[in-house]
């Protein structure tokens, strides 16, 4: 349900119709669940849609963060339902800020805060799989220090490259800051993914999150191009619906990388041993022989 709404958010920045709704948390003085559906016309449809998705979104991490609370056994992860209730708490507060106040420094943050939150409910996912589980009966399968550094570094400017793309997209300043970053994530991509491959092929978490991930840069690379061409090369004007809906994708195919990021760097630390365990693994082995 988070994926969807950062669609619909995507839209509404797209769209430019953000301010549509003048009021928070009442929808043109009625209650935000009981306005009128046959009034939900235009940008209206979209801005509204956006708050009662976000809405359905609040309430289901309402009730991940219980079943978390009353379930889990393991008390770190009980605490991230917790961190993640606080956020999208946050995150419809800001929103909501971002119609009273009419700032839009704070739609920057609140987009920002959307990327975040669907990367700690996607962990929050992994943690919770059968895939995760079964893997705490397994032994480190060695080394991963360089990929778990990689991993971080390619998460951290894959977030930061997201913020100077919110930056771009609300304010049509910071394109060289953006492409910059652009060429920056590429680099750390294709480094990864060439790690990956020649020292942990056989670890196929680590592999199969890698693969992904390139494919989603390219598919990206594809994206900003075309959506800058049709944007602000053609003559056509930005709110043509090609250009909706590439910039839209360009924001969804970038949360795809953050969280497919976020996964590899956890299966990172999840199956590798530092190399101090490692040494020590290997001293112990020879002593034995």
């Amino acid at each position: 349900m988070t994926l969807p709404l950062l669609f619909l958010g995507g839209l509404v920045t797209s769209l430019e119709v953000g301010m549509v709704v003048p009021d928070w948390p009442t929808t043109f003085g009625y209650n935000m669940f009981l306005y009128p559906w046959s009034k939900m016309v235009g940008g209206i449809f979209y801005e509204h849609s956006h708050r009662l998705l976000g809405s359905v979104v609040g309430l289901l991490t309402i009730v991940l963060a219980i079943v978390l609370w009353f379930t889990e056994q393991r008390q770190w992860l009980r605490r991230l339902g917790l961190i993640a209730l606080v956020a999208v708490t946050v995150q419809g507060v800001l929103g909501g800020l971002r119609v009273v106040l009419i700032e839009q420094k704070i739609a920057i943050i609140h987009a920002c805060l959307a990327q975040a939150f669907f990367a700690l409910i996607v962990s929050i996912s992994l943690f919770t799989s059968a895939e995760w589980r079964a893997s705490q009966s397994g032994s480190p399968a060695g080394d991963t220090k360089k990929a778990q550094q990689l991993g971080l570094l390619t998460v951290g400017l894959i977030y930061a490259q997201l913020i100077l793309g919110a930056l771009f997209r609300h304010t049509g300043t910071g394109l060289s800051l953006h492409i910059l970053g652009a060429v920056a994530v590429f680099i750390a991509i294709f480094l990864l993914v060439d790690h990956v491959q020649h020292y942990h092929a056989t670890q196929r978490p680590l592999l199969r999150s890698g693969v992904i991930l390139r494919r989603l840069l390219l598919l990206q690379v594809g994206l900003g191009l075309f959506t800058y061409v049709i944007k602000y090369v053609a003559p056509h004007g930005p709110l043509t619906p090609q250009a909706v809906l590439l910039a839209t994708s360009h924001v969804i195919v970038g949360a795809f990388m953050l969280v497919t990021s976020v996964r590899f760097t956890l299966w990172a630390y999840r199956t590798g041993r530092s190399p101090q365990e490692a040494a020590s693994h290997i001293f112990s082995e020879r002593v034995t022989v």
